[in-house]
């Protein structure tokens, strides 16, 4: 059951959405709009709002989310999740926030958001608590979307596609977090408040160096910082960075799962992987390298 229904906005006609109920059971069943565009919700629970041709980008596979799944649910990348919520609650702490988790996946940061906000805001004298928040997770793979709408129900989940225009309103989101996913500068700049956050996760150099090259995953773009920077640049500011660093010890399943829940697991499969990863001792010792970057909307926004 869905806590606050962020307003939300028709991907044919831009109108709003209204959420359609199921009877007396306090589900929603179905979005529509008066021009009478209409979304059901899948059996699992999110909303499908790609039309026309859909997204021509390749998303994640059945195979690639029960690995992510797996990896993250056993706590690997816990301080993680906790260091983002931390970054997000300032911004999140005034009366009816929005945050969008955009590449949300199976929804493991957007439920650490929620959690935290939970514990620590519900005796806030202006809210209560995560009940207050409206949360929205959006990706393009419907395997991802079907866990994230499971661990986060008091979500709106939706698939989209961020290259395309969001289906949220102007300045109508407190938090956009983005974690190792792609990123539209234009559209989080549209969505995000003045007081807003954006708040990236990205590798470091050294993440993961350890077993990157032997489980065939890519290696770190030296020059990522300024890419994100340069593409960010005159519609967002820097406001800070947090590095978080986590020593792994991983089981050959871990390893496996680590490869096939990022981009390598569009070109390889858990037969080669573990055939690849034959050898490995019963532990081998990890490094994860994050960093947390959050910028703030410009003043002066680029045209």
């Amino acid at each position: 059951m869905l806590s606050r229904l962020p307003v939300l906005l028709c991907p044919v006609c831009r109108q709003d959405l209204q959420p359609v109920g199921d009877g007396g059971t306090g589900r929603v069943r179905a979005l529509a709009c008066r021009e009478r565009h209409s979304f059901d919700a899948a059996r699992q629970g999110y909303f499908n709002l790609l039309v026309g041709k859909g997204t021509a980008f390749e998303s994640d596979t059945a195979e690639m989310v029960a690995a992510r799944a797996a990896f993250l649910d056993a706590g690997h990348y816990r301080p993680l999740a906790e260091a983002l919520a931390r970054a997000a609650e300032p911004a999140l702490n005034g009366p009816a926030p929005t945050v969008l988790d955009s590449g949300t996946g199976t929804g493991h940061y957007l439920r650490a958001v929620l959690d935290y906000l939970d514990d620590h805001l519900k005796h806030r004298e202006h809210g209560d608590g995560a009940d207050g928040v409206a949360a929205v997770g959006l990706d393009i793979s419907k395997f991802a979307l079907r866990r994230a709408a499971k661990l986060n129900p008091e979500a709106i989940n939706l698939v989209g596609d961020v290259w395309q225009p969001l289906p949220l309103p102007d300045a109508a989101v407190d938090v956009v977090t983005v974690v190792f996913a792609p990123r539209s500068p234009a559209e989080f700049a549209r969505v995000l408040k003045p007081t807003g956050r954006l708040i990236v996760v990205t590798p470091r150099a050294g993440h993961l160096g350890e077993i990157a090259s032997r489980a065939g995953m890519l290696g770190i773009d030296p020059g990522k910082d300024e890419r994100l920077a340069d593409a960010l640049a005159g519609r967002f500011s820097p406001l800070s960075t947090q590095d978080i660093d986590v020593d792994l010890s991983l089981s050959p399943e871990d390893v496996a799962n680590l490869a096939l829940m990022g981009p390598a697991g569009h070109h390889t499969d858990r037969a080669t992987l573990t055939e690849r990863l034959a050898g490995l001792p019963q532990t081998t010792r990890v490094s994860a390298r994050f960093r947390i970057s959050i910028f703030v909307p410009s003043e002066i926004p680029a045209p």
